[in-house]
């Protein structure tokens, strides 16, 4: 199922200069609308372009859970130029992505975040230097503690990168911790992708951790080094890309609890 979220979360970010080179070779589209704005449809609401629902590539008609989600994508609409910019329109990519691929995928987009369970980024510690070790626990800890005492999934830690199994049932009590609304779980998804961690995921999904500090904590090792060492400016380059992404998807999970 990952593929259907390389637009959001892999292929399409992972490197920025790449991204824009295939952007300017694309055929761009022109602006071939007035405006854009919303509407109530059942089972939620659409964002319409001079009164017309927008759609995905296969013709579906998007339905979003919430209203002001729907605004939000709208808003991505109205501030194109000339020409449509699928970049710039990270809300747009990630409602055509759930609408045409997760509606009717869910298990199998369940079954994919799952798989992160078993070898997350929280588990994996550095042995050296105290500093690191510390910041790792000060931004990791409280979240494989959540995981412990909450959902009663007991996770191993270990130093280094050897790959440690973990405990069946502790994988079995996260993966029940899921959401299984298909815009929940997609969101989920991108943000385990993003961040390299299915518990910082789905720890922002229950409202454990805001998405500050989410981003934070997934960037622990990769801070440290830049503090430490200078900043690698293409790493640089695609964490800000990155975080694009993150912040909108963010924005996605607030709309979903508030229209709760």
């Amino acid at each position: 199922m990952r593929e259907l979220f390389d637009e959001i979360a892999g292929k399409a970010e992972a490197n920025p200069m790449e991204a824009a080179r295939r952007s300017a070779r694309a055929v761009q589209r022109k602006r071939f609308y007035a405006s854009a704005g919303t509407g109530e449809a059942e089972g939620g609401y659409i964002v319409t372009l001079d009164g017309k629902p927008i759609k995905t590539p296969s013709g579906r008609t998007v339905v979003v859970p919430s209203r002001s989600l729907a605004e939000m994508i709208a808003v991505e609409w109205n501030a194109q130029g000339e020409f449509i910019e699928p970049l710039t329109m990270p809300l747009t990519r990630f409602a055509n992505s759930v609408v045409q691929g997760v509606t009717d995928n869910v298990t199998a987009v369940s079954d994919d975040v799952a798989k992160y369970f078993g070898s997350d980024l929280l588990f994996y510690r550095a042995g050296h230097p105290e500093g690191l070790v510390a910041r790792e626990a000060e931004h990791w800890d409280p979240v494989l503690f959540w995981a412990a005492e909450t959902l009663g999934a007991h996770f191993i830690l270990a130093e280094g990168v050897m790959h440690v199994r973990q405990p069946d049932e502790a994988i079995a009590a996260v993966r029940g911790a899921l959401p299984d609304d298909p815009w929940a779980i997609a969101a989920v998804h991108v943000l385990t992708t993003l961040t390299g961690s299915a518990l910082l995921a789905l720890a922002m999904f229950h409202g454990v951790i805001d998405p500050e500090k989410a981003w934070a904590a997934a960037h622990v090792d990769e801070d440290w080094n830049a503090e430490k060492w200078g900043v690698d400016e293409e790493m640089a380059a695609r964490k800000a890309a990155k975080s694009v992404d993150f912040n909108a998807v963010a924005a996605v999970l607030r709309a979903i609890h508030q229209s709760d």
